[in-house]
């Protein structure tokens, strides 16, 4: 799976950010059938997990009613240069990480 990220790549002390990722993932529902007539089993992506320097300051528990190549947005508040971890699952078992970083200044 691939991820895009966005988030600034400074910003102030104390400064509230947006952070932004988008997921490539088809988020079967299970109720789509292929051209046999078979049905396509249910595959989307269940959890995504982000942690900024270790501390999770963000949680998604999704289901089948999100869209294929989901976008998620967040604001957090920028308290230290560190790095971003993002980590996600899905119903198949498959996991996908990305990260970034972010350089705070004195504010």
């Amino acid at each position: 799976m691939v991820a895009r990220i966005q988030l600034p790549k400074t910003a102030a002390r104390g400064e509230v950010i947006s952070v932004r990722i988008a997921i490539q993932h088809p988020m079967e529902t299970g109720f789509r059938f292929d051209v046999n007539g078979r049905a396509v089993p249910k595959n989307v992506i269940n959890t995504l997990t982000v942690r900024y320097n270790n501390a999770e300051v963000f949680r998604a528990e999704m289901g089948s009613g999100i869209a294929a190549n989901p976008l998620l947005q967040f604001y957090t508040v920028a308290g230290a240069s560190g790095e971003f971890v993002f980590e996600w699952i899905d119903d198949a078992g498959q996991r996908g990480t990305e990260r970034a970083m972010l350089e705070v200044q004195p504010g």
